[in-house]
């Protein structure tokens, strides 16, 4: 999976948001709100490019404290809202 081009992450007052930009912005429309640690596996997933939801779990250990079990649901949920606003392909 990598995500879609034209994508960013931005702080906008204090909230971590998904934006669009050039015309990107114009098909994606919207800004997308990600909690701390929403916004740590998008900045992680950018910096990997195409990344498996294995590679974002293995960031959910390596920053929490949590099982790989636990960090593969999260991520595997993550994932699934990431695709339904169809922001990684």
């Amino acid at each position: 999976m990598r995500q879609k081009k034209g994508l960013v992450l931005r702080d906008v007052c204090g909230e971590k948001v998904i934006i669009g930009e050039g015309l990107e912005a114009v098909d994606f429309g919207r800004l997308m709100c990600l909690n701390e640690t929403a916004a740590l596996l998008w900045e992680k997933a950018s910096e990997i490019g195409d990344f498996t939801i294995e590679d974002l779990a293995r960031v959910l250990c390596e920053e929490y404290e949590v099982s790989k079990e636990e960090a593969l649901q999260d991520v595997t949920a993550i994932i699934e809202k990431w695709k339904e606003t169809n922001i990684i392909e």
